[in-house]
């Protein structure tokens, strides 16, 4: 039996790395949200928020989330969110939507980016190119995208580390000096939970893998060890953007300024081709939630459920998405991001940690 196909593997790790594989692009795929979130506090400060407070946050209301979709048997957002809230879902599927619309932009936009710095082709190549590959993925279902996740983000961590390595050996004098001399600026505790809150919504997109858990217990661990497998790899990122601190704070593109800075062109090509399969990650993941949601409200209904459902939905989805993406790179992440940190906050953290632990401790899971 190999490792992805093993009971074990799919109940703890595999609700984590789908998590990880939604969260990253619109997470820390390029770098950007890091600057946003958490460069402006220094290095340290920056460390001490994701280390801290993004990623107790991530594992807690992961732990949680996963627990309560395995007591209840929901494995989809809109019965998910019934159940948590009753009537009020509706408001969380509107907020919902419109992260999710904002994501793909961000997507869109950074998959045409990372074509044109590659090849100095139109910025469409890459947008289309983006949009095809997640329309193929979706249309193919759940188990073909847990798999190419899967896969995707051990190349992911191999890149990432590598990266970093090579980071080190350049640049480990000016990381060390970073650290030591830029003092902690500002609130850094409440960038990380900024940083964690729009973040969280993400946790719906991925429900369908606590399908593999027996127990409660496991599907609460596979939520704490999904918070530490989403944020290692920002983690990595940021440590070796602090080496180029404070120039890198105005670069729209940060992980590409540290390529092009390390003059390895092999190793930038690398990295920007596994980035871009992760933006293919994170679309797929977001769009088959919607997706399933609709097959779901089918079903529960008792109706059929057309065969021209999902690629439909899909495109449409790409096509607004695409549309949107046209707002800018850095305007979509301080903007869009910076709002939907305390709507997520409002709709989904406080009825969890309230609603979520009292239905939890109350009811018998489900047969």
């Amino acid at each position: 039996m190999s490792l992805l196909t093993s009971k074990g593997f799919q109940k703890y790790f595999v609700p984590g790395i789908v998590f990880q594989s939604c969260v990253i692009a619109g997470g820390y795929g390029t770098g950007r949200e890091l600057i946003e979130y958490f460069m402006g506090y220094g290095p340290v400060g920056g460390m001490l928020s994701m280390c801290i407070v993004s990623l107790l946050t991530w594992s807690i209301i992961c732990a949680i989330s996963f627990a309560f979709a395995h007591t209840f048997k929901k494995y989809d957002y809109k019965s998910f969110m019934k159940q948590l809230m009753g009537p009020l879902w509706i408001v969380f599927e509107i907020c919902y939507l419109v992260f999710i619309m904002i994501v793909l932009a961000v997507v869109a936009a950074s998959a045409g980016s990372i074509v044109f710095e590659l090849f100095g082709v139109t910025k469409w190549v890459g947008i289309i190119g983006m949009a095809v590959a997640v329309f193929l993925l979706v249309i193919n279902g759940s188990e073909l995208i847990e798999k190419v996740l899967s896969v995707w983000s051990f190349v992911l961590y191999g890149v990432y580390i590598l990266f970093l390595i090579l980071v080190f050996v350049n640049y480990s004098g000016d990381i060390g000096a970073n650290f030591a001399s830029v003092p902690v600026t500002g609130n850094w505790a409440m960038g990380g939970f900024q940083y964690a809150f729009y973040n969280l919504a993400i946790i719906i997109a991925v429900l369908y893998t606590i399908k593999h858990c027996d127990t409660k217990k496991e599907a609460f661990c596979s939520g704490l060890i999904a918070g530490v497998i989403g944020i290692l790899p920002g983690i990595i990122l940021f440590v070796a953007m602090c080496s180029f601190y404070p120039v890198i704070i105005d670069e729209e593109l940060p992980v590409n300024y540290i390529l092009t800075q390390m003059n390895m062109p092999w190793l930038q090509y690398v990295f920007q081709i596994v980035l871009f399969g992760t933006l293919i990650e994170t679309g797929s993941g977001l769009i088959y939630s919607v997706t399933d949601r609709i097959e779901g409200a089918m079903v529960a209904k008792g109706k059929e459920v057309p065969k021209w459902t999902t690629p439909v939905t899909a495109a449409g989805l790409l096509v607004l998405a695409v549309f949107i993406s046209t707002a800018g790179l850095t305007a979509l992440i301080s903007k869009g991001y910076g709002t939907l940190a305390w709507v997520f906050f409002i709709v989904y953290v406080i009825p969890v940690l309230t609603f979520g632990i009292y239905k939890i401790v109350k009811a018998k899971d489900v047969k």
